[in-house]
């Protein structure tokens, strides 16, 4: 409902809905990728994934991850103008921009991982298909019959590079928020400043909280490939339900819109 909200209601077309648009779109690709394997297993205990299915699956999320994490780059970047620059903002962030940055953003994140992923599906394996629901990279790369060492070192350079860039966009710019909003007097005006970026940190700690679980329980030793795969699925299926929650309940415009065109549009005629 978020992203066809966005994507329909000429209201919300500026760069911060944009912006929340295309996060949805991710989330919604995201779940759409992992979900139907994990509804087979539950109903028909059908853990086996062929080679080229588990491979297409690992593409699309590590993909799409990336992408989620350099538009919340650009999200914070969004607020940083719009909060310690606010009367340029029209001016810095039109929807021309916005739409450069959105979609580089989408390049970057699928492009990148696409060498990685191809690297690993022309690696050997033994047997004809995986018992897996969900092919992340390290307990599908744990079972080839080769030295994976510097394809490990690789990936985790990549993956480095997409958590750490968009990584130092947030902590520069909530350090230059912070230090503006330190500036205004009226308590008022630093609760509004803040309430203009709450929804945004809320997710990012939530991103990279989760990624960080799954990082911290992947380099412990003795822990087995089952139990990461579902500390890797409660990660991508908690941030993308979480997401459109705080975005809906935290901004009275999209929530509005929702309800007026999708939830009760009989009692708001156009």
């Amino acid at each position: 409902m978020i992203f066809f909200a966005v994507l329909l209601l000429r209201k919300l077309h500026t760069p911060m809905y944009i912006l929340i648009g295309n996060l949805s779109l991710t989330d919604i690709i995201i779940t759409t990728t992992v979900l139907p394997k994990i509804i087979s297993v539950g109903l028909f205990n059908d853990i086996a994934i062929s080679y080229s299915g588990c491979f297409l699956q690992q593409n699309i999320y590590l993909a799409f991850q990336a992408t989620q994490s350099f538009l919340l780059g650009v999200m914070a970047f969004d607020r940083y103008v719009a909060i310690c620059n606010p009367l340029r903002y029209n001016d810095i962030i039109t929807l021309k921009i916005c739409a450069l940055l959105s979609i580089s953003s989408w390049i970057i994140g699928i492009l990148i991982t696409f060498p990685v992923v191809i690297k690993s599906s022309m690696l050997p394996f033994c047997g004809d298909k995986m018992m897996f629901w969900f092919c992340d990279f390290p307990p599908v790369i744990a079972l080839s019959c080769s030295d994976t060492t510097s394809l490990l070192f690789q990936a985790l350079g990549l993956a480095l590079f997409t958590i750490m860039i968009p990584g130092y966009v947030i902590i520069w710019t909530y350090s230059k928020i912070i230090l503006t909003v330190c500036k205004i007097k009226s308590v008022d005006g630093r609760k509004k400043a803040f309430s203009t970026c709450s929804s945004h940190l809320t997710v990012v700690i939530l991103f990279y909280g989760a990624h960080l679980i799954v990082y911290i329980s992947s380099t412990v030793n003795n822990v087995r490939p089952s139990v990461l795969i579902l500390i890797s699925i409660i990660n991508c299926i908690l941030t993308p339900f979480a997401n459109p929650i705080i975005y809906s309940f935290r901004n009275k415009e999209l929530k509005t819109a929702i309800q007026k065109h999708f939830l009760f549009p009989r009692l708001h005629p156009l």
